[in-house]
């Protein structure tokens, strides 16, 4: 062994998943900025050194966290039979995930990192990407329903899109200052009167 250097022990072994999972909460809970490395590092129960090899800096971290949380709540489910009754699930699921008991209040994805300063530059572009693909799918979403004729002629896909993702936004934004449920779900059913097209397939 060479003098005055202590041997090198193995990599400290943890569940990549759980390590991961607690790192989205900070971040979550207290956006780019807030979650500082200290807050990060306990909540993963990892050592600064340990952290830095696995995940290389904070920004990677939060950009893993992201692809974790993926859509969130407010991804439309395709599965049912009328866009007008996806978008409906997702206003009704983001009303109630943004205040599950549990967990932090609001979109991580919607409202996390909406702005920041110099050394957070690449976060903030990470969720505007993020955001971004998703406004995308339901841009695409509603030029299939306009093919469709379960929109009209005269619809602005894009608009619609934007004015949805509008309202989710704002529904995070107001969980994160206290609103209940039940509130979340009276924007959504004014959200929802706003609909242009067919409520139900062939309807």
């Amino acid at each position: 062994m060479t003098p005055g250097r202590r041997p090198t022990g193995r990599p400290r072994q943890f569940d990549r998943d759980s390590v991961l999972e607690r790192a989205m909460l900070v971040f979550w809970a207290h956006g780019y900025e807030g979650a500082s490395l200290t807050l990060l590092t306990e909540a993963m129960t990892l050592s600064p050194a340990s952290f830095y090899a696995a995940f290389g800096s904070k920004e990677a971290l939060y950009r893993e966290t992201l692809r974790r949380y993926g859509g969130g709540p407010t991804a439309p489910d395709r599965g049912t039979d009328s866009v007008y009754r996806q978008i409906e699930l997702s206003l009704r699921q983001a009303a109630m995930r943004f205040t599950q008991a549990g967990k932090p209040p609001g979109c991580m994805m919607l409202t996390g990192s909406l702005r920041g300063g110099l050394d957070a530059g690449g976060a903030v572009a990470a969720a505007a990407d993020t955001r971004a693909a998703h406004l995308a799918s339901m841009v695409a979403l509603f030029e299939q329903a306009k093919a469709d004729d379960e929109l009209p002629p005269d619809c602005d896909p894009r608009a619609l899109a934007h004015f949805y993702m509008a309202v989710l936004q704002g529904m995070s934004a107001q969980a994160i200052d206290g609103a209940s449920v039940e509130t979340l779900n009276r924007i959504a059913e004014q959200a929802l009167s706003q609909w242009p097209g067919k409520r139900v397939a062939g309807g």
